[in-house]
C-alpha cells in the first residue's frame, strides 16, 4: 500500500525512531483506512504518498514537540480516523490511549484498526462537551490531543477539561496558528491552561504545521465545557 522505505526515510530525516515493524503496522493502517473509507467517510487523503506525509509523519511529529513520559495517558478528542494518536501509539506502545469520537461508526473502524495493527486503546462514544463533564474522564488524563477538529478557542474548551493539572493539551494546527492563538488566549486561561511552547514544522510537501503545547496549571471551572451552540453564541473573548 504505502512505500515503507519512503516512510522510514522521512522518519529518519525528522529523527523519529520508527522501526521496520512499526512501518509494517502503519502500512496495514493505510490499507484499512482506504478500505473503510469506501464505506464511511474517514479521510479525503487516500493517495499512499499523501497518507505517509499528511497523516503519519504529521501525527508522529507530536512526539518531537513534547516528551511523553513512559506509560502516560493520552486522550484523542474528536479522533476521527485516529490521527494523531494512533500513529503516536504505534511508535510508543507504552502509552495508555483513549479515543473519543461522537460518531459510533468511526469507533467501529478504530476498534477494528487497533485490533488488526496491535495497538491497545479504549474507545469512548461521546461528544467532547459531554465527555469533559463526565467524572470518569474529567481531569483524568496526562495529555489530550486534537488535530483539525475546531478553532483553537473552542478546542481549548473541549480538551483542557480532560487534562489533569500538571498535564498538557497538544493542538496540531496549520499555518494560521498565530491568528487562532491570539483569538484563543482568554479561553485557554479560563480553562486553566497556559501556552508553554509552539513547535513549527515544514512537511516534505512544503505545508506548514505547528504543534501548540498548552500546560494545565489550574482546574477547569465546573461550568465548562459548554455545548457548541453556547460557544458560538457566547465565545470567550
Amino acid at each position: 500500500m504505502i512505500d515503507k522505505s519512503y516512510l522510514l526515510d522521512l522518519c529518519q530525516q525528522f529523527e523519529l525512531p520508527l522501526t521496520e515493524q512499526q512501518a509494517e503496522q502503519l502500512d496495514k493502517y493505510a490499507q484499512l483506512l482506504v478500505e473503510w473509507n469506501e464505506k464511511i467517510n474517514l479521510t479525503a487523503i487516500t493517495e499512499p504518498k499523501d497518507i505517509v506525509v499528511k497523516h503519519f509523519v504529521d501525527s508522529l511529529l507530536l512526539t518531537k514537540a513534547i516528551e511523553l513520559p513512559q506509560g502516560a495517558s493520552l486522550i484523542d478528542v474528536g479522533t476521527g480516523a485516529g490521527f494523531p494518536s494512533v500513529p503516536v501509539t504505534v511508535l510508543r506502545s507504552d502509552i495508555n490511549l483513549t479515543l473519543l469520537d461522537s460518531l459510533n461508526k468511526r469507533l467501529v473502524f478504530l476498534t477494528e484498526l487497533c485490533k488488526e495493527i496491535g495497538v491497545k486503546s479504549t474507545c469512548v462514544h461521546a461528544r467532547a462537551e459531554d465527555g469533559g463533564k463526565d467524572k470518569k474522564h474529567r481531569e483524568k488524563y496526562d495529555f489530550a490531543c486534537a488535530r483539525a477538529v475546531a478553532s483553537l478557542r473552542n478546542l481549548s474548551e473541549y480538551c483542557l477539561p480532560f487534562v489533569k493539572v500538571g498535564g498538557a493539551f497538544i493542538a496540531l494546527k496549520g499555518p494560521d496558528w498565530k491568528e487562532e492563538l491570539a483569538e484563543a488566549k482568554n479561553a485557554i486561561g479560563t480553562m486553566g491552561g497556559k501556552v508553554e511552547k509552539v513547535e513549527e514544522f515544514t512537511l516534505p510537501d512544503e505545508s506548514k504545521r505547528a504543534i501548540l503545547v498548552i500546560r494545565k496549571i489550574s482546574q477547569t471551572p465546573p461550568q465548562f465545557p459548554r455545548t457548541a451552540a453556547k460557544m458560538a453564541k457566547k465565545p470567550i473573548i
